[in-house]
C-alpha cells in the first residue's frame, strides 16, 4: 500500500503514475482543496464524488477500510483525512508527501519503510527518507538523499516569456465567483469572475491574453492574495487543460523510481551502504 497525503495536479501526476504501475495506491485530502487546475486534480472527487484524469478514475470514501474494494474495481480511492489519521491504521510500506504546502504538516520518517516528501519544507535524512526537487529548471524531479529542496521562490515558473503575470490572486476575501472556465481564450485585462465581499461585487481580471489553463471552483471562500487562476499565453495549448503536465510526470517518474527500488529490496542508495 502506497498513500499519498495530497490530491492536486501535482500530485495527481504521480497517483496516475504509480497506479497505472500497478501499485495499490490510497489518496488522502483535506476537506476543502483549493486546485486550480481542476480537469487534472483527483482532489476534484471529494466534491464530486469521482474524478477521472487520463483514464484513472479516484472514488471518494467515507472510510478507510473500502479502500481495498475500490482498489478491486480498478480505481483509486480517496479519503478526507487531512491529518493523516488512517496512516496508523494502514501501516502503508510508503508515504509520499504531496500536498505542496512548502511545510512538513506531520509527515514523519518512522510512519512507514520509505516516506517520500515533494518540494521544500523536509529535510531528507531527517523528516523523511528522501526528497524530490520541484522547482522547474535543470534539476525538476532530482532525487534528493540528504538535505532539502530549493526553497520557495514565490514566482511561477516562466512560460512563453511569462511568469508572475500568469498568476491571477484575489483582490480581496470574500467569495469567488467565475465567468470564465477552463480552457477558455482570456484577453489581457478581461474580467474572468468577481469577489463578493459583504454588499461589494470586486472584478477579477487577467494581465496577459492566453487560455485560462486553471480557475478556482464556483462559491470558494478566499482570502485576500489568494491564488484564484492561471492563464497559459500559448494559444495552441488549449488541450493541455486537460492532461497531466510535464512538470507533474518528471516528478512522478522519480516518486516511481524509489518506490520500484525501495521496494524491491535493493538499496534505495546504491552508492552508500544502507
Amino acid at each position: 500500500m502506497i498513500i499519498i497525503r495530497g490530491a492536486g495536479d501535482i500530485s495527481t501526476g504521480t497517483i496516475h503514475r504509480l497506479f497505472r504501475a500497478g501499485f495499490p495506491v490510497l489518496a488522502l485530502e483535506s476537506d476543502h482543496p483549493s486546485a486550480i487546475r481542476r480537469q487534472v486534480a483527483f482532489s476534484e472527487a471529494v466534491y464530486d464524488g469521482t474524478a477521472t484524469v487520463e483514464g484513472v478514475t479516484a472514488v471518494r470514501i467515507p472510510e478507510a477500510a473500502e479502500a481495498e474494494e475500490v482498489l478491486k474495481q480498478g480505481c483509486v480511492p480517496l479519503l478526507v483525512d487531512p491529518a493523516g489519521k488512517s496512516i496508523r491504521e494502514l501501516k502503508p510500506d510508503v508515504i509520499v508527501d504531496a500536498i505542496l504546502a512548502k511545510k512538513n504538516l506531520g509527515t514523519r520518517m518512522e510512519m512507514a519503510k520509505l516516506t517520500i516528501a515533494l518540494g521544500p519544507g523536509f529535510e531528507a535524512g531527517r523528516d523523511v527518507h528522501y526528497v524530490i526537487e520541484t522547482m522547474r529548471g535543470h534539476d525538476l524531479g532530482r532525487i534528493i538523499d540528504s538535505g532539502c529542496a530549493i526553497p520557495n521562490t514565490g514566482v511561477p515558473g516562466i512560460i512563453a516569456g511569462y511568469g508572475a503575470e500568469r498568476v491571477i490572486h484575489s483582490p480581496a476575501a470574500g467569495v469567488f465567483r467565475p465567468r470564465k472556465g477552463i480552457a477558455e481564450a482570456v484577453q489581457a485585462g478581461e474580467t474572468i469572475g468577481n469577489v463578493i465581499a459583504g454588499d461589494e461585487v470586486i472584478p477579477v481580471q487577467t494581465k496577459i491574453p492566453g487560455i485560462l489553463r486553471g480557475i478556482i471552483r464556483d462559491g470558494f471562500p478566499v482570502s485576500k492574495g489568494f491564488k484564484l487562476a492561471d492563464v497559459d499565453p500559448r494559444l495552441e495549448e488549449k488541450k493541455n487543460c486537460f492532461t497531466i503536465s510535464d512538470k507533474a510526470r518528471c516528478i512522478a517518474g522519480s516518486v516511481l523510481e524509489l518506490c520500484v527500488r525501495g521496494l524491491s529490496g535493493r538499496p534505495l542508495n546504491p552508492l552508500r551502504p544502507e
